[in-house]
């Protein structure tokens, strides 16, 4: 598995189409529901899959396909929020994030498009 994180609209999920050569009909787009295709090749907005999870009471699943590629979005910078929900939100899927680099080969950061590999 490979994750690719960053902020919002920093190239992610065109950086990961491109480099693993991945169809746009290859992309599973999260929504903010605990409903995901742990098959998708590339699964895209697991911030939303977190945050779905969270409001159904659900654990975030782990499992993906061996040559999957995950994105999601750093939610971990600026101000933190008021809104105690947010700030459950960004500390559980700092957790999930931290679990999910752990089992992945490779750990990508893109910032202004430009790919920093980590891990």
């Amino acid at each position: 598995m490979d994750l690719i994180i960053g902020g919002a609209f920093q190239g992610k999920l065109e950086y990961a189409k491109e480099h693993f050569g991945i169809a746009e009909s290859g992309v599973f787009r999260c929504e903010r529901t605990a409903v995901i295709d742990p098959e998708a090749r590339c699964i895209y907005g697991l911030e939303d899959y977190v945050y779905g999870c969270i409001k159904e009471g659900v654990e975030p699943s782990l499992d993906f396909a061996p040559d999957a590629v995950l994105v999601g979005r750093e939610v971990f910078s600026g101000v933190v929020p008021m809104d105690a929900e947010v700030r459950r939100f960004r500390e559980e899927y700092g957790r999930y994030l931290q679990k999910l680099a752990s089992r992945c080969t490779t750990v990508t950061r893109m910032f202004c498009g430009l790919p920093q590999r980590i891990k």
